[in-house]
């Protein structure tokens, strides 16, 4: 059996509807940490919700060819990563 890492901070979890996301081990992890987390489940193909989209669109339209390095720069970046809850149809997660 997989071991479950519970962190101790709070955790945003968004349920995109993609079928790895209604995996046993899911679901086992989503219980365990059910007090320290709020949990959002999107209807089905909703981009505009989905705050990842927005990192996706990052990528395609800045880092064509330099991805990882990009990556690197949005991990690095507070104010970046903040921007992509800033939409209207994502401040739900923020």
């Amino acid at each position: 059996m997989q071991r479950i890492t519970v962190r101790r901070r709070m955790v945003f979890l968004i349920f995109d509807g993609h079928p790895a996301h209604k995996a046993k081990s899911v679901k086992r992890y989503a219980e365990a940490v059910k007090d320290r987390s709020r949990l959002f489940f999107l209807p089905p193909y909703s981009p505009e919700l989905n705050p990842d989209e927005r990192v996706r669109n990052d990528l395609k339209n800045n880092a064509v060819g330099r991805h990882i390095s990009h990556l690197q720069l949005v991990q690095e970046s507070p104010d970046r990563v903040r921007s992509y809850f800033q939409s209207k149809t994502t401040r739900y997660a923020a």
